[in-house]
């Protein structure tokens, strides 16, 4: 057995471990689908950054930077002005809906059809983005560990699934925190050692293959300004609408809502300058690097990181980055296992097939749910998979363009404007499909090519770029159009209706702060375990220094070792001090 395989195997029973120790905290349905919204800041951000990322990250997003360099960053920076308008406005705004699942605020928002429309309509959309995060943890694995890739689709799921049924939404957010240090703390010594062995960024960059800054296979610069401009659009989006404000549900109040998106927000700007000079740096000194992976076929360039970190890194690293992988991919098919249980369980098995349910059944249905979930992203992955000819990249941008967008829309402009009718939401979500079957599957390249007269045929990197644009443009305008237009249709509701609408609003408007003996205490208790936590994997990465390398591999593990168990000690040392002036506890 390998020394990457030993340290893989003692993550994975570390996570184990995580799941164990927080399966105490979980009694009730909220404390299984949000922690009972008694999170402190840290553990929420860190689980908001990481709702956004996954192994793609090192996979289909490193393959990105490894072709066209400078331009997959412009993605990322997309997602951290999502976060930066969640820190100056909407993250408190979220957490002070007061609700254990997203879809039940837009129950009260949009009555009781467009919640079946949006608890059904919405699962394909994260369901199917897990089955993405899954396939490019399976391309790391295959490649590392030579195992066909089918398998590893089916075992890392069924291991994600296992951890994520353990210990609710508590082990996940704790993990989430661990997974956060130990993926930054590798991918930073990655940077580091990328930065020394390719000559400082200037050289990495006047060696890389190509446009650094536009990237490859770009005839029409209009058509990359297009995609910019749409991605930010549609990242404002994503961040911003009452469906993924799940990311805040599980805050202790509305201040550490706030905080946990501006340390999200500041994560996401500097990670894409550390994640990616490795792909860069494999650009510029090892282009051909993909003759290692042939047996990945056309998706051997996603294998840019990983051709990094085996032939640069010392030995043991590759085991303990396939450890963050897991845990990225664990975090990110939350979003596909445990919300999409917390919205089938809460939005209609209790109030369509079970009113009258305990809290134990509940809680046990979830847990068959989730398992119910995963199988079905194990089936979506290895469908992907059998999709060889597509890029990663490609299908993630598709994916979100033509499916999660669409439903974004009714969610936030609802929140703005107040007087449109009950059904604008779900008859918004049926124009939002024509849309997309019309601009992101009916329309073809040669169309547009034929349209606008153009003199030199789009490059396959461009029809890509453009599609996504095109889908996005059509959606605000469409989409977006429809459902303003609802407004002239609006007629006063029903008194129960009109209820249900004010105190929506009352709560979106109402500052949430959750302190008292009770929840101090429980912030206590966060900091002292996941110190801990954190402090025994500091431990455990320093150990790793003991591995023969040489020096400079060594000091690579001391480095990486000492930055999370910095952390650890901080958090240990911040519980033996207690937490702030006690004050009186808001009821949530």
């Amino acid at each position: 057995m390998t020394i990457d395989t030993l340290v893989v195997l003692a993550y994975f029973f570390f996570l184990i471990a995580i799941g164990w120790m927080f399966r105490k905290f979980t009694t009730s349905t909220s404390d299984y689908f949000r922690g009972g919204g008694k999170m402190l800041w840290w553990m929420v951000g860190a689980t908001a950054f990481m709702t956004q990322f996954s192994a793609w990250t090192f996979t289909g997003a490193a393959g990105r930077a490894f072709s066209d360099g400078f331009v997959i960053v412009i993605l990322f920076l997309a997602n951290a002005f999502g976060y930066f308008m969640n820190y100056m406005y909407f993250a408190p705004k979220f957490r002070q809906l007061r609700v254990v699942t997203a879809i039940e605020a837009i129950r009260q928002r949009f009555g009781k059809t467009s919640e079946q429309f949006f608890t059904w309509f919405g699962m394909p959309d994260s369901l199917i983005s897990a089955g993405i995060w899954l396939n490019g943890l399976a391309i790391f694995v295959a490649a590392v560990f030579n195992i066909p890739m089918e398998t590893t689709i089916i075992f890392t799921g069924v291991v994600l699934v296992i951890m994520s049924v353990t210990g609710g939404s508590w082990a996940v957010v704790a993990s989430d925190f661990m997974q956060m240090l130990v993926i930054m703390a590798v991918t930073i010594t990655c940077a580091v050692a990328a930065y020394f062995h390719g000559g400082g960024i200037t050289n990495i960059v006047d060696n890389f293959q190509g446009d650094f800054m536009l990237g490859n296979n770009l005839n029409y610069v209009s058509v990359f300004v297009l995609w910019v401009v749409f991605i930010f659009v549609k990242q404002f989006g994503v961040m911003n609408n009452s469906i993924n404000a799940y990311r805040y549900l599980c805050a202790k109040d509305s201040e550490n809502a706030r905080k946990a998106a501006g340390l999200a927000c500041i994560l996401m700007v500097v990670g894409p300058l550390i994640w990616f000079l490795p792909p860069w740096y494999v650009s510029a000194f090892m282009p051909d690097f993909a003759l290692e992976y042939a047996s990945m076929g056309d998706k051997a360039g996603d294998a840019a990181y990983l051709a990094f970190v085996q032939n640069v890194m010392p030995a043991g690293m590759v085991g303990l980055l396939m450890s963050a992988m897991f845990a990225a991919t664990m975090s990110s098919m939350d979003s596909g296992l445990n919300r999409n249980a917390g919205i089938f369980v809460m939005n209609f098995y209790s109030p369509v097939l079970r009113k009258n349910a305990e809290q134990k059944e509940l809680v046990i249905v979830s847990k068959l749910t989730t398992i119910l979930m995963g199988v079905i992203i194990i089936a979506i992955g290895l469908y992907i998979n059998s999709l060889r000819h597509l890029s990663l990249f490609d299908i993630v941008m598709n994916v979100g363009a033509l499916i999660g967008f669409p439903m974004l829309i009714p969610i936030f402009l609802g929140m703005i404007i107040r007087k449109t009718p009950d059904w604008s939401a779900w008859t918004t979500l049926i124009v939002g499909g024509f849309v997309s079957y019309i601009f992101g599957i009916s329309l073809q390249a040669g169309d547009i090519e034929h349209l606008f007269g153009l003199e030199q045929n789009l490059t396959g990197r461009e029809w890509a770029d453009l599609k996504v644009g095109l889908s996005l443009a059509a959606h605000v305008v469409f989409t977006g159009g429809f459902f303003l237009a609802t407004q002239f249709f609006y007629k006063p509701l029903s008194a129960e209706r009109e209820k249900e609408v004010d105190t929506l609003f009352t709560n979106w408007n109402t500052p949430l702060v959750a302190e008292g003996e009770e929840q101090q205490n429980l912030d206590t208790k966060q900091r002292s375990m996941l110190g801990k936590l954190i402090s025994t994997a500091g431990f455990g990465i320093l150990a790793m220094a003991l591995i023969p390398n040489e020096p400079t591999g060594r000091l690579l593990f001391l480095l990486c070792g000492s930055i999370v168990l910095s952390i650890g000690i901080l958090l240990v040392n911040a519980s033996k001090n207690g937490a702030g002036t006690k004050t009186a506890t808001v009821n949530d």
